[in-house]
């Protein structure tokens, strides 16, 4: 764990820790979100809006926050989210997943990932693979293959994606690859956050803006933007390419990106044991509801039939007992990992693990449950119009 000095209580502060030592492009990046940042901010602001209804005598000495996840026991309902962090620490992946394995839960491993998927394996059993529909048929059951043989107990696939880069703030300029001209470049950023700057000098490497787990046998990993292009030449799934690729995969399978429960219902339909309610953190179709506001639909349409997961806006353990609450049977949480490991590598992660865990159980004794799967929605003072979805 983080010294005394480190050891920040909230994910807010993380935040801010992690704002002060990145590089602003690099900052900025975590935040992203797309065009007004609608969906950005109501992931985060729906969950205000659900009240809790607290019990004050008569509560549970212990509770109990373990649960199993696409066919992995884990110790609290809290999945590490799969993201791309090339230039957030030089460790990477690797570090969260070794803080994700010593709090006994699972990791989300983006195909866009800086570390590969055997290096991840490795660190933490309990790894899941995230693909996109990126190239051909072949390839992509080679990937998935790949990881297979490398560890990985499941395989999500991401599915919501438009493309919109668009941001009213501005995007970060970030390049292709760090050649000469690259580094004179953002020399300046660099020299202004000394402490980012001395963590990859003391790892002897600059960040590495390439995808490894997108590499074919005996090819180099292609860069950031060069799979990106690929992705966005690859003409887009359908369903009926979701249930080819689940024929393949033996193991649990989830279909991450829903909103509509329309697309829950096509997602069992195609095979999937889990589905991801999720709005790719506010970097998709800004306008699209927060996720925590859909999720009961979805969980109505098919929570009898598929493990439903919630990924958007976690930022505090008492979210996690509200998704709980509401039909989820654990979350994923993005970027505040990615903030606790900007603030402070892996001991940062394990810092915002820890925060999570404890306002679960806080939230949990609160409420007077002695197990988060005694959470019902009778636990929550829910708005009028919250969902603000139509009826599945």
């Amino acid at each position: 764990m983080a010294s005394s000095k480190e050891w920040f209580e909230t994910v807010a502060e993380a935040q801010r820790r992690a704002k002060k030592r990145l590089p602003k492009s690099v900052y900025l990046a975590l935040v992203a979100g797309a065009e007004q940042g609608l969906t950005l901010s109501d992931n985060v602001n729906a969950f205000s809006e659900l009240g809790l209804r607290p019990h004050i005598a008569d509560l549970p000495r212990t509770r109990d926050q373990a649960t199993t996840v696409l066919g992995q026991d884990i110790s609290f309902p809290v999945i590490i989210s799969p993201t791309g962090v090339q230039a957030v620490h030089p460790e990477g992946e690797v570090a969260v997943a070794r803080a994700a394995a010593a709090a006994d839960t699972a990791i989300g491993l983006s195909s866009f990932a800086s570390r590969s998927i055997e290096d991840v394996a490795a660190v933490n059993p309990k790894t899941f693979f995230q693909m996109y529909w990126v190239g051909s048929r072949e390839v992509i059951l080679a990937r998935a293959e790949r990881a297979k043989k490398a560890g990985a107990k499941a395989l999500i696939i991401t599915l919501d994606w438009t493309f919109a880069t668009r941001r009213d703030w501005g995007s970060p300029l970030i390049p292709e690859r760090l050649d000469l001209k690259a580094m004179l470049r953002f020399a300046p950023e660099g020299i202004m956050r000394p402490r980012w700057l001395l963590d990859f000098a003391r790892a002897g490497r600059l960040p590495d803006l390439t995808t490894p787990n997108l590499a074919l046998p005996g090819q180099p990993a292609p860069t950031f933007f060069g799979a990106y292009g690929e992705w966005m030449g690859t003409p887009l799934p359908t369903w009926e390419d979701i249930a080819w690729l689940r024929q393949q995969w033996d193991g649990p399978f989830a279909i991450k990106g829903i909103i509509h429960p329309d697309d829950a219902r096509r997602a069992v339909d195609a095979g999937a044991t889990a589905i991801s309610v999720s709005n790719h953190g506010g970097n998709n179709l800004d306008g699209t509801p927060a996720s925590i506001r859909a999720l009961p639909g979805v969980v109505d349409a098919v929570g009898d039939q598929v493990e439903v997961l919630l990924d958007g806006g976690i930022r505090r353990g008492s979210d996690v007992v509200k998704a709980l609450a509401l039909g989820a049977k654990a979350v994923l949480v993005g970027r505040a990992y990615l903030w606790g490991m900007a603030a402070g590598g892996e001991a940062g992660v394990s810092n915002v693990l820890q925060i999570l865990r404890s306002g679960i159980d806080e939230a949990l004794l609160g409420l007077g449950r002695a197990s988060i799967h005694e959470l019902v929605r009778d636990d929550l003072l829910i708005p009028e119009g919250f969902t603000r979805m139509a009826k599945p």
